[in-house]
C-alpha cells in the first residue's frame, strides 16, 4: 500500500493552501481532486482580495483586519495574478446607509489597512463623478471611493498548488475519494482514479471538499457527525463591456444587500446573490430568479448600459446554520477536528479566498499533535506566485 503523511481531499483555495503549507513545513503531501482544480466554488467568487468592507457592520474587525494584511501579502507575491482596483460606493436620497455611516466605515477600514501604498477612501467631488460612465445621477448625493484588490481566482489556485509541487507536494487529478477509516495512529484511504480503485495510508486526512464536504462524514469509519453548516448559491452574472475601468459596490434598490458591479476580463460582472442550496452541489446552475435579481440592479444603477446578459454562473459557499439570512452569518473560517487529543480528520468550513493561506497555517497548526516534527523548507509569506500554463508538476 501506498504512503504519504497527509493527505488532502478537494482542490479549491483551501485545499491547495494546505498543500503549499504543508509541503513548506517539510511534510509528504497529496491531494485529491475529483475534476480539476478550482472545479468548484474556486473559480466562481467575485474576483476579488479584499478585507470584505460589509463585514464591519456585523462587528467582524477581526476579520477584516487578517485579510487586510493578507491583501497586501498577496499583492506583493502575487503582482501579475492580483491587481488593485479602485472601488466607488455611490448614495442616493433613498441609500440604506448615510453617507456619514460609509465615511466612517471607510476610515475604519483604511484604518485597519495600515502603513500600506494602497490609496486611502476618499469622497469624489461632483467633477469626478463622471469617473462611472453611464452611472444614474439622479437622486445621487454622494460617491466615495476606497481601494482593494481583484484577481483570476482560477488562475491563483493553479499558481498556488504549482508552489506546492516545487515543494514537493503530489497531486493526483482526476482522483475521486470513495471511503476512509481513522484509525488510533494512522488512516487509510481508498480513491479512484479512472476504473482503477487504489489504497494509501497517511498519518492525516484533511477535507477541504467545501460544499462537497458538509457529508463527508457518511464515508469515513468510523462515522463522523454532519457538520451545522449549510450551502449558500451565489450566482454572478456577466455583461457585456460598457466602459467601466473601476469597480461599484453598490446597494439593491430591493433587499439593500450589498452587490459587485466590476469590470472583468472585456465583460461587465455583477453578483453575488445569497440563497440558501439544498440540492446536489454536481447539479447547480444559476436560477432565472438570480440573474433576473442581479440584472435588474445593473440597470438601476446604469439604466443606459448594455445589461444582456451573456453568461451566467454560480458557486456554493458553505455557512453556518442559523435564523439570520445569509448576508448577516459570521464569515470566520471554522477548522473542525474529529478528535482534538488525536486528530486525524481535519476538516475546513466556510472561508474566504484573501485568508487562504491563514487558513493553511491554522490546519497544519492542529495537526502538529500527529505529524513527525520537521524542519520547515519554506515559508508561504515569501513564496511568489506566477500564473500557470499547461502542467503543474512532472510526469
Amino acid at each position: 500500500m501506498e504512503e504519504t503523511e497527509l493527505v488532502i481531499v478537494g482542490g479549491g483555495i483551501h485545499g491547495v493552501g494546505v498543500a503549499q503549507a504543508a509541503a513548506a513545513a517539510g511534510y509528504r503531501v497529496l491531494l485529491l481532486e475529483k475534476t480539476a482544480l478550482a472545479a468548484g466554488t474556486s473559480s466562481c467568487s467575485t474576483k476579488l482580495i479584499h478585507g470584505g468592507l460589509r463585514y464591519l457592520e456585523s462587528g467582524q474587525i477581526h476579520l477584516v483586519h487578517k485579510n487586510l494584511r493578507e491583501r497586501e501579502l498577496l499583492l506583493k507575491l502575487a503582482p501579475d495574478l492580483i491587481h488593485r482596483k479602485t472601488f466607488y460606493i455611490p448614495l442616493y436620497d433613498n441609500s440604506s446607509r448615510s453617507p456619514l455611516s460609509v465615511r466612517l466605515g471607510l476610515w475604519t477600514y483604511d484604518l485597519l489597512t495600515g502603513f500600506s501604498t494602497a490609496p486611502l477612501s476618499a469622497c469624489l467631488s461632483h467633477s469626478e463623478w463622471s469617473n462611472l460612465p453611464g452611472l444614474q445621477t439622479r437622486g445621487l448625493k454622494a460617491v466615495f471611493s476606497y481601494s482593494d484588490a481583484q484577481t483570476d481566482d482560477a488562475a491563483l489556485t493553479r499558481a498556488v498548488m504549482y508552489s506546492a509541487c516545487q515543494l514537493g507536494a503530489e497531486l493526483c487529478c482526476p482522483a475521486r475519494f470513495t471511503s476512509a477509516e481513522i484509525f488510533e495512529d494512522h488512516c487509510k484511504i481508498r480513491y479512484q482514479v479512472g476504473d482503477v480503485v487504489k489504497n494509501i495510508k497517511c498519518l492525516a486526512i484533511v477535507n477541504a471538499m467545501g460544499a462537497w464536504g458538509i457529508n463527508m462524514g457518511d464515508r469515513i469509519t468510523p462515522p463522523q457527525p454532519d457538520y451545522a453548516f449549510e450551502c449558500i448559491e451565489g450566482t454572478h452574472i456577466e455583461c457585456p463591456d460598457n466602459g467601466l475601468t473601476a469597480a461599484c459596490y453598490v446597494e439593491s434598490p430591493t433587499d439593500h444587500r450589498g452587490v459587485f458591479i466590476l469590470p472583468w476580463k472585456d465583460r461587465t460582472l455583477i453578483g453575488t446573490t445569497e440563497t440558501p442550496y439544498s440540492g446536489d452541489p454536481d447539479k447547480l446552475i444559476p436560477c432565472q430568479a438570480s440573474i433576473n435579481y442581479l440584472q435588474s440592479i445593473y440597470q438601476h444603477y446604469f439604466p443606459d448600459h448594455d445589461a444582456r446578459v451573456l453568461n451566467a454562473w454560480a458557486g456554493l459557499r458553505v455557512l453556518p446554520k442559523a435564523s439570520s439570512s445569509p448576508f448577516n452569518r459570521p464569515r470566520e473560517t471554522v477548522i473542525s477536528v474529529n478528535d482534538p487529543k488525536n486528530p486525524r480528520l481535519v476538516s475546513i468550513l466556510g472561508g474566504k479566498l484573501t485568508g487562504y493561506r491563514l487558513t493553511a497555517a491554522r490546519v497544519i497548526d492542529q495537526l502538529q499533535g500527529v505529524l513527525p516534527l520537521r524542519t520547515a523548507i519554506a515559508d508561504t509569506a515569501q513564496l511568489k506566485l506566477t500564473r500557470v500554463e499547461g502542467k503543474l508538476q512532472p510526469d
